[in-house]
């Protein structure tokens, strides 16, 4: 097939973060599809602007992966200033994409696959998917606009409302839309009403093939030496340092731990990032590393080096529908999971037997759960080993791909 794919924060190489569709794209391609990405010019998290694409409006990225194009498009670098500096990087991607898509792309595409949020690069979906004549699938990694309204992100009463009717407008003219979590499938089922027949799930996947990779050379304890952490409980977080994710909690527990051996490494970037450090320099909190992003094949050595994963979200009622990518990571590298997310996320994590769910946001029960996992050091080895078996079961990245193909043919 002949793929086009709109996704505003498909990753740079090298960039650390949520890599679900530079990974999807490569199993796609290894199967003999073709793929186009029109793809955003700014982090999602940094909001910065790498210095090869100042000036420009659009770059193209021949052979970014083998039979996969990338193309670059503008991005306000107002992301990260405040909501209406994020609302134009939102709408400066839908005009700069759309005008890639008709003028820098191909004729024919077989269908055009979008992700979001952001909700409005469905914009871009539907007008293209007009002008070209093929159907469009629409994915729902997060379920926006409720995410934003939740986390204070989303406020003006005109927006919001703008937002509800156009997410309708998007569900009853996609061909298919696949969700990333049996929630959000209930949620759009039974409360959005969206006919059951077009909804599909295909999930976030855990990267067996890089961790296992990875592996067959890496000493995980010589290198937790190199990072003067040997005689460390290391609990490493990796992901965004915004909103959302209220990295605080994990200070605050920081602070309550310092009796113990335990080290917090947090791996990212975000806007909240600055904000962290200076807490922790103002608290004397000498228990938290703060890393700068890096490439995937990095941060895994950083998670095999650990004792456990960190997965932590701000405690809103849609938080509770979502499977954090960061998990399934921590699964692939057999890594015991605390787990500060209700709802499905905690389902999963019971039912592999992988971690320890606490309660979010309350710094306490963070320390009571972080206790408890020192305390049952001897079974955390079982624990992580739990986790990848499950994953490897449910959540391999190469049979969701494919299985993500299948379900597109069989619409056209």
């Amino acid at each position: 097939m002949n793929i086009l794919l709109i996704h505003q924060y498909f990753l740079e190489k090298g960039d650390g973060g949520g890599s679900r569709f530079n990974e999807m794209t490569q199993v796609w391609a290894k199967e003999g599809h073709q793929i186009t990405v029109l793809a955003g010019m700014v982090h999602y998290a940094t909001g910065k602007k790498p210095e090869k694409y100042k000036g420009k409006h659009f770059y193209k990225d021949l052979g970014f992966y083998k039979d996969v194009d990338v193309i670059r498009c503008h991005v306000s670098e107002s992301y990260n200033v405040n909501f209406i500096g994020r609302l134009w990087a939102y709408f400066s991607f839908v005009f700069s994409s759309i005008y890639a898509g008709v003028f820098k792309t191909k004729e024919k595409y077989d269908v055009i696959i979008v992700t979001s949020p952001p909700l409005f690069v469905g914009i871009t979906a539907y007008v293209l998917s007009k002008i070209k004549r093929v159907p469009f699938v629409f994915e729902i990694r997060d379920l926006w606009p409720e995410s934003a309204i939740d986390t204070g992100v989303l406020k003006n009463k005109i927006i919001i409302k703008f937002a509800y009717w156009f997410e309708k407008f998007i569900y009853k003219r996609a061909k298919l839309i696949n969700v990333l979590t049996p929630a959000f499938r209930d949620k759009l089922i039974n409360d959005k009403k969206v006919p059951s027949e077009k909804v599909i799930f295909i999930p976030n996947a855990a990267d067996f093939t890089l961790a296992e990779d990875i592996q067959k050379d890496f000493d995980a304890n010589q290198f937790k030496r190199d990072l003067n952490l040997q005689d460390k409980f290391v609990i490493t977080y990796v992901g965004a340092h915004g909103i959302a994710n209220h990295l605080i909690q994990l200070i605050d527990t920081a602070e309550r731990l310092k009796d113990t051996n335990v080290v917090f490494q947090l791996i990212g970037a975000g806007m909240q990032k600055e904000m962290l450090i200076s807490e922790t320099k103002k608290r004397n909190i000498e228990n938290v590393i703060f890393r700068d992003s890096v490439p995937k094949s990095e941060v895994f050595k950083y998670i095999l080096a650990s004792n456990a994963g960190a997965s932590v979200l701000k405690k809103v009622d849609t938080f509770k529908t979502i499977y954090s990518n960061k998990t399934f990571d921590y699964m692939s590298c057999k890594k015991p999971i605390l787990l500060a997310i209700d709802g499905v996320s905690r389902l999963l994590i019971e039912e592999a037997n992988c971690g320890f769910y606490v309660e979010p946001e309350s710094a306490i029960e963070i320390e009571k759960g972080i206790r408890l996992m020192i305390e049952k050091q001897e079974d955390l080895e079982q624990i992580g080993e739990n986790g990848y078996l499950y994953a490897k079961k449910h959540f391999d990245r190469e049979v969701l791909a494919s299985n993500y193909i299948h379900k597109i043919k069989s619409i056209l």
